[in-house]
C-alpha cells in the first residue's frame, strides 16, 4: 500500500472512530464535532478529504442520534471550524491546537446560539433578545453548563485526536507527512 494511502486509511479510521462517540451516552455538548474539523484540516494532504470524512461521519452519528430544527447552524459551524483548521493548523503545535479548539467552542457557541434566536418566537428580535438567548445558552440542560462542555469536549477530542495521530507517527515513519 502506498503512503498516501495509509495516512489516508489512518486518518479516515481515526475520523470514524472518534465520531462513534458521539452515539455514546455523554454530557450534553461533550463531543468531538469542532475537533473532527480541526484534525481534518490540519492532517488530510487532500484538503477536502479533511473536510468530506468528518462531515459524512457526523451525518452517518445524525442518522442514528437523530436531527433537530436547527441542524444547519451545526453543520455551517463545523465548516467555518474546518476553514479555521486551515488557516491556523497548517503546521500544528500543542498550543495552536489549543487555541483553534477555545475558538471553534466560542464559534459554535455563537453560530448555534444565533440560530436559535434568528425567527424565534421566544426570543425578542432585538440585540437584547439575542443577548438573552446567549445568556441562556450559557447554561442549558438543568444548570449543566452547555458553553462549558463545549469548550471541555472540543480540547479533549483535540487532544485525543492530535496527540494520538503523532504517537502514531513516531512509531510508523510511513504516517508522517511528506513535508515535515
Amino acid at each position: 500500500m502506498k503512503p498516501l494511502h495509509i495516512r489516508l486509511t489512518t486518518l479516515t479510521l481515526l475520523v470514524l472512530t472518534t465520531a462513534l462517540f458521539r452515539i455514546l451516552p455523554h454530557w450534553y455538548n461533550f463531543t468531538p464535532v469542532a475537533a473532527l474539523a480541526l484534525f481534518g484540516a490540519a492532517t488530510f494532504e487532500r484538503k477536502w478529504l479533511g473536510l468530506v470524512a468528518p462531515l459524512v461521519a457526523m451525518f452517518l452519528s445524525d442518522v442514528v442520534i437523530g436531527f433537530h430544527g436547527n441542524m444547519e447552524a451545526v453543520y455551517i459551524s463545523f465548516v467555518v471550524t474546518w476553514l479555521l483548521g486551515l488557516w491556523a493548523l497548517r503546521r500544528p503545535t500543542v498550543w495552536k491546537v489549543a487555541a483553534a479548539s477555545l475558538t471553534s467552542s466560542l464559534l459554535f457557541f455563537l453560530i448555534t446560539n444565533f440560530a436559535v434566536w434568528y425567527g424565534s418566537a421566544y426570543y425578542p428580535q432585538t440585540l437584547a433578545g439575542l443577548m438573552g438567548c446567549y445568556v441562556a445558552g450559557m447554561a442549558f440542560y438543568n444548570g449543566t453548563s452547555f458553553f462549558l462542555n463545549g469548550i471541555l469536549g472540543d480540547l479533549f477530542f483535540s487532544g485525543l485526536l492530535f496527540g494520538c495521530y503523532y504517537l502514531l507517527q513516531q512509531r510508523f515513519t510511513v504516517l508522517r507527512p511528506v513535508h515535515a
